[in-house]
């Protein structure tokens, strides 16, 4: 079919490509309706002009490639021209030449050009800032594309067009097997994966570690083509993770293992069925070390007792302290007789090791053993119970000495089962008690609070302190049981006594802060008898709060975060007290009564009671000292600026049920202090 001149020209006006041709002039002669509503202009006013004048930018010859231009019209704003220039004619001379121009409007090309850059920037940006990159792995032909991001993580210097294989020689060898594992699964049952490795930097030394996830991609017949995944560098979390598990399983003044970590260290191994033995170790009277020559000895000593034990001892056992002056050592696929040399050895180590404090005398320390043995079927509360027989029968024979189980320490199982069952009725027909020891303002005189003491009445021989029983409940989940109970007492005191002012402090055992649906029991408790949160506290030993920091930290906020108070009781008893309070979201402080014991005698008490105030203050802390037995205690404590007091001179505790029926009233008149102070 031949079209003729004017169906051309026809076709050329309703193109959407614009068209122009210039003369040898290079004016335009003819323009088609498209060009010249891209130039802006009516077809007749458009000839006679050239179209670099028109339109700045485009070219003034044929050129190979077109040119992209930005233009801006009155009516239509910023747009972007592609222009294509060739020439259709040529006459004998060289300056003359007909050209032909093609211009296209990619406004709308141009602009989701620059937006996907502008949403690549900001993805780059934000994986940049989120530490997080992502791959592609093409199967077929082991092609993997790597975003900027994650090349940048991994520190690769060389070639960007790395395969996985030479991603692989990034990631620590420890590691390696556990990804291949979960890719060939993921590649296997289709499943989406994830995996947690370590990163070698070239030319850096610095660990980093890489959380990753992905999918599998497959085609129609369901086999894997594609392989999908994104790394987030987890570095600073992991490393937090591991500092505080560090801390929830280490004991803070020996770096040895604690309680939680040598049990679970027990599990394991009688969970292998393998036979082994446990030793329990005590320092004897070491009590008087603190007592005589202070804690800050008595740390030394630990710490130095540690030392010593771990050097004698290789990889395969396992030492840790239990808490106080108790340590134990897993000893696993060791002969009872091998123990017992073990613990002979351990002992005279520790003997021959003298504690000098000052220019006193030098002290040799001993330490009494019990040895148990293990075997399958064993479980490590049996184990740890018999070594505990055992060390009581080092104590009672004379101390320094090692002394395996038998069947003939079972009077003094009986006799620790006697405490156990004593407490069990207290619990089940109420003989239990509490005794109120008020808090005192060493100023005017006032009670501000009291803390709530357990006492066993059951009416039995011989009578049994908190320092007799609690103990061995803390030794089981009763204590559990009676922290609950305690709890439950005040709470219900506190709703049936509205007396203003009237506040407990209540204590919590170690045991007590790994107890997840402690906090949640108290606040239902709370809500129930409607009682202000703030009338009630708990007081956490700084020893159990830093041995078991996540634990403690936990109740702390969910309690403060209701309105409860949270004091850190003996505080500075414990090695780098000032460290723990960063941790903890407690409102108070207690200091520890060793410091307050000698506070009017000159001593450097004073110095360290000093700090501690300044400490409180600065961090907007409550404050209480103990063991305020004298007046001149409180002359001192006031000059120091200590407000709040308790001991036998401010105050006795009484039964609480006194208390209650007859709110106690102390006087002014009783606590005078120096008006300097």
């Amino acid at each position: 079919m031949n079209y003729d001149g004017a169906t051309h020209r026809a076709v050329l006006q309703t193109a959407e490509v614009g068209y122009g041709v210039t003369d040898p002039h290079g004016r335009l002669r003819w323009v088609n309706r498209s060009l010249a509503d891209l130039l802006g202009l009516p077809m007749e006013q458009a000839v006679g002009h050239s179209l670099p004048a028109l339109l700045p930018g485009v070219p003034e010859g044929p050129a190979d490639t077109p040119t992209v231009i930005s233009c801006s019209g009155a009516d239509q704003g910023q747009r972007w021209l592609e222009v294509r220039c060739s020439q259709i004619s040529c006459e004998e001379a060289s300056d003359h030449r007909e050209l032909l121009y093609a211009a296209i409007d990619v406004t709308a090309w141009r602009e989701r050009e620059l937006e996907v850059a502008q949403q690549t920037y900001a993805m780059r940006r934000a994986q940049v800032l989120g530490k997080m990159g992502n791959w592609e792995w093409f199967l077929e032909d082991d092609r993997v594309i790597w975003s900027d991001a994650l090349i940048d993580m991994l520190g690769h210097n060389g070639p960007g067009n790395m395969g996985f294989a030479e991603y692989a020689t990034h990631v620590h060898p420890e590691d390696r097997p556990e990804m291949d594992r979960v890719i060939k699964r993921a590649l296997r049952n289709g499943e989406r994966y994830n995996y947690v490795h370590r990163v070698i930097q070239d030319g850096d030394e610095t660990e980093r570690v890489f959380e990753c996830f992905g999918e599998v991609i497959r085609d129609e017949d369901g086999s894997p083509i594609r392989l999908l995944g994104t790394a987030h560098d987890i570095t600073q979390v992991h490393h937090v993770h591991s500092e505080l598990l560090r801390l929830s399983e280490e004991d803070p003044l020996t770096g040895l293992p604690n309680r939680r970590a040598l049990t679970r260290a027990l599990e394991q191994q009688l969970a292998t069925g393998e036979d082994g033995a446990l030793l329990l170790l005590d320092l004897d009277n070491f009590k008087d070390v603190n007592d005589l020559r202070g804690h800050a000895v008595g740390d030394r000593v630990m710490r130095t007792l540690a030392s010593v034990l771990r050097e004698r001892l290789d990889d395969t056992r396992t030492i840790g302290r239990l808490g106080g002056d108790e340590f134990a050592v897993v000893m696993p696929k060791a002969t009872i007789e091998e123990a017992d040399a073990l613990g002979i050895e351990l002992a005279d180590a520790v003997s021959s090791l003298p504690v000098v404090a000052g220019g006193a005398a030098a002290t040799k320390m001993t330490v009494s053993i019990g040895v148990a043995p293990f075997s399958s079927g064993s479980g490590w509360e049996a184990v740890l119970a018999n070594a505990d027989l055992a060390l009581y029968a080092s104590k009672n024979a004379g101390r320094n000495r090692v002394t395996v189980y038998d069947q003939t320490h079972y009077a003094d199982t009986a006799k620790r089962v006697s405490v156990l069952d004593r407490l069990r009725n207290a619990l089940d027909n109420g003989l239990l008690a509490l005794h109120a020891m008020p808090m005192v303002d060493l100023l005017n005189g006032r009670t501000v609070g009291y803390e709530l003491l357990l006492r066993l009445e059951d009416g039995i021989e011989p009578w049994l302190g908190p320092g007799e029983f609690l103990p061995a409940a803390e030794r089981t989940d009763m204590i559990l049981e009676i922290d609950r109970w305690v709890m439950n007492q005040a709470i219900q005191a506190l709703h049936e006594n509205v007396t203003p002012g009237l506040r407990f402090n209540v204590n919590v055992s170690g045991r007590t802060l790994d107890d997840t649906s402690f906090a949640p029991f108290v606040l239902d408790r709370l809500n129930a008898a409607r009682v202000a949160p703030g009338r009630l506290g708990l007081e956490i030993t700084e020893t159990a709060a830093v041995t078991n920091l996540d634990a403690a930290r936990s109740l702390a906020e969910q309690l403060r975060a209701a309105g409860c108070r949270i004091t850190l009781d003996d505080f500075g008893a414990g090695f780098g007290s000032f460290v723990h309070l960063k941790h903890l979201p407690i409102t108070g402080l207690k200091i520890d009564g060793e410091f307050v014991r000698n506070i009017d005698k000159g001593s450097r008490d004073a110095v360290l009671v000093t700090g501690i105030m300044e400490i409180a203050r600065g961090l907007g802390l409550s404050a209480v000292a103990e063991w305020v037995e004298r007046p001149a205690q409180v002359d001192a404590l006031a000059r120091l600026g200590v407000r709040v007091a308790q001991g036998f001179y401010v105050g006795k505790p009484r039964p609480l049920s006194t208390l209650l029926a007859r709110p106690p009233r102390i006087t002014a008149s009783r606590l005078t202090v120096d008006s300097g102070a």
